[in-house]
């Protein structure tokens, strides 16, 4: 039976924790040593600077050590000071784990040495022959065992990260120019969404309601201009006809302009309605206990009602899901289909899909493996 790939990804990543706290448990042995006897060589004034240079190089290795196994981009603007002053803690945090990897190597020696002698009928240390509650007594203790020991890996690397976060975490200044950028960012993205909006409209106007009255123009005219009552009447019916079909494009332009429902009805209402206009049938689920701002929930639609077009132009689909549920970063939405995959985020529909749920500050994730299924995902940062 295959393994999940979320499963897959997970133990990928506890390994690559271990590893790194497995590294840093090394490592704090240099130092322990170094922040021992470099805290008596301060004493020395000449030695001061020497010293912190040195403190500084630790604490680089450890604050990459961390961005590697773990993922932690901290500042690498810090001062040699604090990377001293960072080491104390650090090495005792390290000399922590260590001494968790050496218990777990040592459980594992005697679990291997205690399974042997069950095996062979003799109970847990030798000597006299296994009691009927030996194996249930050991495979207990070896359960605890095993749990204590991955909570303490696992505590022990959140404070090694929370310790990074402390010293090496940005200041309030680098806060304010990664905000500063980030509004940059979001500014330009919203322009650039707003002009690819009017250049779709435009072109949605031009393609197809401008086309329709000009048929309807070019019908009115021949109806003019004939002298026989029937043909004038059967061009007339044409007109006619054609008024309704320009009518129709021009209620699909406005409602993919703005949906009149979400003012109206919410969210629920309008994504039931864009369901029922599919070409493809759609399953929908909304879990949505209250109503969330108009503004998350416009961007919400427009995601879905862009994944939905994109599915049936691209994906030959039989069967599109939309999931928008609350949870506790936000308001999430989740378009799946059973398509034939292959999209590409920085794709025409997704790329401004993408800009425009970025203007919002939320996170915009296309999963898209060639032979599907295709599962895009918004999530969007709700109070």
């Amino acid at each position: 039976m295959p393994v999940p790939a979320a499963t897959r990804r997970y133990l990928r990543k506890a390994l690559r924790g271990t590893l790194g706290l497995a590294i840093g448990a090394m490592t704090a042995f240099a130092e322990f040593f170094y922040v021992l006897f470099g805290g008596l060589a301060l004493a020395i004034p000449a030695l001061r600077e020497p010293v912190f240079a040195g403190a500084h190089v630790l604490s680089e290795v450890e604050r990459q050590r961390l961005e590697k196994y773990f993922g932690d981009r901290n500042t690498i603007l810090y001062d040699e000071r604090r990377a001293m002053v960072y080491l104390i803690p650090r090495c005792v945090v390290g000399l922590l784990s260590a001494g968790i990897f050496v218990m777990i190597l040592l459980g594992t020696g005697s679990g291997v040495i205690i399974t042997y002698q069950l095996f062979n009928g003799q109970s847990p240390g030798g000597g006299a022959p296994a009691d009927w509650y030996d194996p249930i007594t050991t495979a207990l203790f070896g359960a605890l065992l095993i749990f204590l020991s991955l909570q303490g890996l696992l505590g022990a690397a959140t404070l090694d990260r929370k310790l990074a976060r402390r010293f090496f975490g940005p200041s309030k200044q680098e806060k304010l120019r990664r905000r500063v950028s980030a509004l940059a960012t979001s500014r330009a993205e919203v322009v650039e969404a707003v002009n690819g909006e009017r250049r779709r409209i435009e072109r949605d106007l031009h393609d197809g309601v401008q086309q329709r009255l000009v048929a309807l123009g070019m019908l009115l005219g021949r109806a003019r201009r004939t002298g026989d009552p029937d043909h004038a009447s059967d061009l007339l019916r044409q007109a006619h006809e054609e008024s309704q079909r320009a009518l129709e494009d021009l209620r699909e332009v406005s409602w993919r302009v703005y949906p009149i429902a979400l003012d109206s009805d919410g969210l629920h209402p309008a994504l039931e309605a864009l369901a029922e206009r599919s070409g493809v049938p759609v399953h929908l689920r909304v879990d949505l206990p209250e109503r969330p701002p108009a503004a998350i929930e416009t961007v919400v639609y427009f995601v879905a009602s862009e994944a939905v077009t994109n599915t049936i132009k691209h994906a030959a689909a039989s069967r599109i899901d939309i999931e928008a549920e609350r949870d506790e970063v936000g308001v999430r939405v989740r378009i799946t289909d059973d398509g034939v995959g292959g999209a590409l985020a920085s794709g025409g529909g997704l790329s401004g899909l993408a800009r425009r749920v970025a203007a919002a500050d939320g996170r915009f994730i296309v999963r898209s493996p060639p032979g599907g299924p295709t599962v895009v995902t918004a999530v969007l940062p709700c109070g």
